[in-house]
């Protein structure tokens, strides 16, 4: 950054553990926040409030790794990111920006006060990014202000591998028709509204911004924070190995904690798993399918023309799937997970409403029609699920004959529900998602049950 040999330089009063015999990183500090009197509060932050923090400011200072009581306050000399000078700039960026959850807005409104303080951008550690400073000789950058800039450097490497196809600049620099959004947790939020913003608008460079920032509040295990050091909690690795992808991806998005914390446990994630993935979609796509091999020998019915109840049905689902699309481009996750769900909910009961099974003797024409609309609906249920579950829908889309990857939304839903696929081959789908029984979820508790508090 070209600023950065004129960046604002003072001394510090850090924490020193004579135990560890190191000054101590922000993160492996921990005590009372001076200003909620939350007792695990960080040496960067108040998980409690949300203020950001500095070590010494911290009551009851402990050392995370040796538990040290007996921490010194030392001098040393490192530079910091002048944000309180950059206050008006940053909130009037903030102003201008949409689509942010309200909670994301006001906190950052919250932080941009005369009360913002400039942000300490160097540490005393043996690891990380070198200052290329004279005096700064053994220090590196903070991983909050080092970090979010590898956002630029990536691009660029990714650029430079082909450059005479590629050009980091049409992202980052003066950047046209790019869109540019980022998924945080609530804990992130503070660093990526006040600091790398002001780390961007403050070089005086045309740096392209974040347009959204999409926060995300916790998701806590069994009414308490995830931990891997105490091994609590259900982290990805461990848990692909228990369970497919998409059961995971389901309930996560179905449950986003957008407005607030949520809280996990395994009784609840087997009752949401084993309602909307088995007895819904998955029950619809068996259903579906077994009846179009018995009735139809295994073709989508081409006979029978649409009434009164297809053609409303179409209709519906026009309006229905622009709302739906609406969500998705809004980031509202829990709200298009709902509307995903509500479609295959629909399906079966338009299914189930027109019984064709009951009425293939009596009226084969309109047991025909009702079953081709169920079966395209079916199709159209695994489209737009694919990006929340991608492995289920592909193979639901697979009994269609459709190779897997992303499907197309462009279809007009009125002609794929009541004319489309007229004698393609349907294969029978095996249930795509069997439920928990209590002898599992006990299992999974168990091991997943981690170290005391």
């Amino acid at each position: 950054m070209p600023w950065l040999p004129a960046a604002s330089s003072r001394d510090v009063e850090q924490v020193w553990s004579p135990r560890d015999g190191r000054f101590l990183p922000d993160r492996y500090i921990v005590g009372t926040c001076p200003h909620c009197r939350y007792e695990a509060a960080r040496g960067d932050q108040c998980d409690g409030c949300g203020t950001l923090l500095d070590p010494p400011e911290l009551l009851d200072r402990r050392s995370a790794i040796s538990g040290d009581l007996d921490l010194e306050i030392r001098t040393s000399r490192h530079l910091f990111l002048r944000q309180s000078l950059l206050v008006d700039k940053l909130r009037d960026w903030v102003d201008c920006r949409a689509g942010w959850p309200a909670w994301v807005t006001s906190l950052a409104r919250g932080l941009l006060t005369s009360d913002l303080r400039d942000r300490r951008i160097t540490r005393d550690l043996a690891w990380g990014v070198p200052v290329p400073r004279p005096g700064f000789e053994g220090k590196v950058f903070y991983v909050w202000f080092d970090a979010p800039i590898n956002y630029i450097a990536a691009t660029k490497e990714w650029s430079d591998a082909k450059p005479s196809e590629r050009d980091w600049r049409n992202w980052w620099w003066q950047a046209r028709d790019v869109q540019y959004l980022q998924f945080l947790g609530k804990d992130n939020v503070p660093f990526h509204t006040v600091s790398f913003p002001a780390t961007l608008l403050g070089s005086g460079e045309p740096w392209k911004t974040a347009d959204v920032i999409k926060g995300f509040h916790w998701l806590t295990y069994q009414g308490g924070k995830f931990s891997a050091s105490r091994r609590r909690g259900v982290f990805t690795d461990a848990a692909l190995e228990v369970l497919p992808a998409d059961r995971w991806r389901w309930w996560l998005i179905a449950n986003a904690p957008e407005s607030a914390d949520v809280d996990f446990d395994f009784k609840r994630f087997a009752g949401d798993i084993g309602k909307d993935l088995a007895d819904v979609f998955g029950n619809l796509a068996t259903r579906a399918t077994s009846f179009a091999c018995r009735a139809f020998d295994g073709r989508i019915p081409a006979a029978g023309e649409p009434g009164s109840a297809e053609q409303a049905l179409a209709h519906e689902v026009d309006r229905w799937l622009a709302a739906l699309r609406g969500w998705h481009e809004r980031l509202e996750f829990r709200r298009a997970a709902a509307e995903t769900r509500a479609l295959w909910a629909l399906t079966n009961g338009y299914i189930q409403e027109q019984a064709p099974w009951s009425v293939i003797k009596l009226d084969p024409a309109r047991a025909a029609i009702t079953t081709r609309t169920a079966l395209n609906l079916l199709n159209l249920s695994a489209v737009v699920g694919w990006s929340i579950i991608p492995t289920l829908a592909d193979r639901v889309l697979a009994a269609f004959g459709e190779a897997p990857g992303w499907p197309s939304w462009a279809a007009p839903p009125a002609s794929t529900l009541l004319d489309a696929r007229k004698g393609h081959p349907i294969c029978r789908i095996e249930p795509l998602v069997g439920k928990l029984t209590e002898a599992e979820i006990s299992q999974l508790e168990s091991r997943f049950s981690g170290a005391e508090e």
